[in-house]
């Protein structure tokens, strides 16, 4: 028997951090499943929601538990739940959706339009329990551990993003070398990518980008990224791009780096509206592909198989912390010179 209450992580003022407190254990219905937290991830989104930026202040309601990257194991069960079992290891997906919806009942179902998410509009996984729809679900294989079973939430938003064209073969051009696209560039280089260039302005970043994976790193604030692509023989450049970073003079670069009929992943998610010299893209035939979440449940499946295939992300997290010690697993964050942060919350009492 589990606590009647637990420890979580919310946002209950309307400032900047998170506070620790004792809420109840949640109480599940018959087709939800009670899941015992083990590790948590920190995403770019509970950064914007720590700063209490003008997003999360429109967004998320004061008292919410925050956080949607975990790993776990179950400890109750819904009665109408069926194929999973008590203490099983699991993940599962963030993003709750409807079935009414023409994209729902078509099975597209991350683009359902009624989507919700834990930690942004529903209680979240920063806790030592967490609610989530057995629908929601993904059991965790033996041989990926909870650490990596915390971040795959954001390395699905990778994988959607890298394999939204074919890579077999191509030279892939990646703007940002945040944590998400660092990941992307190993999914591109496990996939078949012949040359993988990533660029940004950090350093560290770029260090830790050449550790994970078989990249050419770039700062595009001391080299010329053309340069670069004729050092590589890219007589007409890059086949593929994948935007990451938000910034648009890295989409800018991206548009003039591609070849004739090139296409674009974007993730990346500017601030405001941003000037497109669309002229430029039309004339380039190029094509564009906006990327949400991750495809419900086809990413799931790939990247849990190349996970058990070689692929190896492990390095992208740089901190680990007991649960305890948020506060500096949220600095380490909001530094910008960290990759993936996880909060270990199996030693938190109650």
């Amino acid at each position: 028997m589990q606590a009647n209450t637990m420890k979580a992580l919310a946002k209950t003022h309307p400032e900047p951090g998170l506070w620790m407190g004792h809420y109840p254990v949640p109480e599940i219905g018959p087709t939800d499943v009670l899941i015992r937290v083990n590790a948590t991830g920190i995403c770019g989104t509970d950064i914007h929601i720590w700063n209490w930026d003008d997003w999360a202040a429109g967004t998320v309601p004061l008292g919410l538990i925050t956080g949607h990257e975990f790993a776990g194991e179950i400890v109750e069960i819904g009665a109408q739940v069926e194929g999973l079992n008590l203490g099983q290891r699991v993940s599962g997906e963030g993003h709750l959706i409807g079935n009414t919806s023409r994209q729902s009942r078509a099975g597209r179902f991350h683009l359902d339009p009624g989507t919700r998410g834990i930690g942004v509009n529903e209680q979240g996984a920063f806790a030592q329990y967490l609610k989530l729809p057995a629908f929601n679900v993904v059991p965790l294989p033996d041989d990926i551990p909870d650490e990596i079973g915390a971040i795959l939430d954001p390395l699905g938003n990778a994988v959607h993003t890298a394999l939204s064209f074919d890579l077999l073969g191509e030279d892939v051009l990646i703007t940002g070398a945040g944590p998400i696209g660092i990941m992307a560039a190993a999914v591109a280089r496990h996939a078949g990518a012949r040359n993988v260039v990533i660029t940004d302005v950090n350093p560290e970043r770029l260090s830790l980008a050449e550790a994970v994976a078989d990249v050419t790193p770039v700062n595009v604030a001391q080299e010329d990224l053309q340069a670069v692509a004729a050092r590589l023989g890219l007589k007409e450049g890059f086949d593929v791009g994948l935007e990451m970073s938000g910034n648009q003079a890295a989409l800018d670069q991206m548009v003039e780096g591609l070849v004739m009929g090139g296409r674009i992943a974007l993730l990346g998610i500017p601030p405001g509206k941003s000037p497109v010299d669309w002229s430029r893209i039309v004339f380039k035939a190029i094509t564009i592909k906006g990327v949400y979440g991750r495809e419900i449940f086809e990413t799931w499946y790939k990247m849990i198989a190349m996970l058990q295939n070689g692929l190896d992300v492990s390095k992208v997290i740089t901190h680990r912390f007991a649960a305890e010690d948020f506060q500096d697993g949220f600095d380490a964050m909001r530094s910008g010179s960290s990759g993936k942060v996880v909060l270990d919350w199996t030693g938190m009492q109650a």
